[in-house]
């Protein structure tokens, strides 16, 4: 068996592989038994069919190809293993060839990680707007959570105001047709925190339990239903009920109803405080690590392959596809209106970018020795059970069915070990705006 290795352009290794007839005739008649006990030929009893009529019956190009999947990856794996080739994608087998006398000759193509050459990464000088935590931030979470724990109590000696909550029912029209989902019976509207379409709250106040009306209001130009958006609506409302909202003081028994463990109000703002101080740091961290990337992506030069950049066009573009599915739009009429080529363009723009900086962030963690632990990955999960309200056995039990999600928790835990390194040893200069 003869294999030769041939390095191309634009990160790409080819092999031309001659395997001898003494191999491959061993490999074909195995391929016959192989497939002579899987396929059931009229006349003959299982597994026991001649060579010449289970040629006949599955035909020789089946053979063949049992043939290459014994055979090649053995030999594929040799060559990369005894090269050093670091592989983004499997080994693509671009032509074969079974000759008279038996002999097999393949011609395969690997596609190699680029290459990417670090500039220095540590110390680098860079500067960031700041990220400043309000002078009431404190008091702005205290005023939410007096808000969250205010109760209700119900209003029958006035109408409504712009801060009280209502239940509704309302049905809604365009056109003299009915609005699909446009309808409820008993919905509850906060008309201080509406998120209806703009000026239907505000058409609900002063109005009276039991009254019945209609109202007109217009979608936004920007709203996701094609049929919706820039119509004007029209909507029959009844008021059902007027409900008022009765904030609690702010004092240690609001701090102890929202966790038992303070037990003085000075406690809670002391905790409120330390999520504000952390919140801030997780901001200016963002914005430094942004732009330390940024700065080593342009003075990194990297070569990627076309073929790598279409394939994270098209994982960006299926995302992007459920995105706007989510929010109930028609991914077909969107790309239709803004243009294919458009919209090609910026996922380009935006794969180019994730393909360096994951080449970067890898190329770095390679350098540094940086790797993922037992502890990190445990850590990963419970974190992610946290933010998912589950238990770690559920995260686990994901993983096992699905072995790509190990490979995101590793990423993220390379990314996260990759940037606090950056930060650590970064030159960050904040400037006010």
């Amino acid at each position: 068996m003869t294999v030769t290795i041939e390095k191309l352009d634009n990160n790409e290794v080819k092999l031309n592989i001659e395997i001898e007839p003494a191999v491959t005739s061993f490999e074909y008649d195995k391929a016959c038994r192989k497939l002579a006990q899987k396929v059931n030929v009229p006349g003959f009893r299982q597994g026991k069919a001649p060579k010449l009529v289970l040629e006949k019956y599955v035909g020789i190009a089946a053979l063949q190809r049992e043939v290459l999947d014994s055979l090649l990856p053995t030999i594929f794996e040799s060559a990369i293993t005894e090269n050093n080739f670091d592989l983004v994608s499997a080994p693509n087998v671009e032509s074969y060839e079974f000759a008279d006398d038996k002999t097999l000759k393949v011609v395969a193509k690997f596609e190699l990680r680029p290459e990417v050459n670090l500039c220095d990464y540590k110390g680098l000088d860079i500067q960031i707007e700041e990220f400043k935590k309000a002078d009431d931030a404190v008091e702005k979470e205290l005023k939410t959570l007096q808000d969250r724990f205010a109760s209700l109590n119900d209003v029958t000696d006035r109408k409504s105001k712009d801060t009280d909550i209502v239940n509704i029912d309302f049905n809604g029209y365009v056109e003299g047709e009915e609005i699909k989902g446009g309808s409820a019976k008993g919905y509850m509207l906060d008309l201080a925190h509406s998120n209806f379409i703009p000026g239907f709250a505000e058409q609900l106040v002063d109005k009276a339990t039991g009254e019945e009306f209609k109202i007109n209001v217009k979608f936004p130009d920007e709203y996701h239903d094609e049929k919706l958006k820039g119509k004007d609506a029209e909507f029959n409302i009844k008021i059902n009920s007027i409900k008022e909202k009765v904030l609690p003081e702010i004092n240690d028994d609001l701090a102890k109803r929202v966790n038992p463990k303070f037990t003085t109000l000075e406690a809670l703002k002391e905790d409120i405080q330390k999520y504000v101080d952390n919140t801030a740091k997780a901001e200016n961290d963002k914005r430094a690590t942004e732009k330390i990337l940024d700065t080593l992506f342009e003075k990194i030069d990297i070569k990627i392959q076309d073929a790598m950049i279409n394939r994270e066009i098209q994982a960006l573009m299926g995302e992007f596809k459920q995105r706007v599915n989510m929010q109930g739009g028609n991914f077909d009429k969107m790309l239709e209106k803004e243009g294919h080529q458009k919209v090609y363009e910026q996922l380009k723009e935006e794969a180019v970018k994730r393909i360096k900086t994951s080449l970067i962030i890898g190329k770095i963690a390679q350098t540094e020795n940086l790797s993922v632990t037992q502890e990190d990955i445990q850590k990963k999960i419970g974190d992610l059970a946290a933010i998912y309200r589950t238990t770690p056995d559920n995260i686990v039990a994901e993983i096992q069915k699905n072995v790509n999600l190990l490979h995101s928790i590793n990423q993220q835990v390379i990314t996260e070990k990759v940037t606090k390194l950056l930060l650590d040893n970064a030159k960050i200069n904040y400037v006010n705006k």
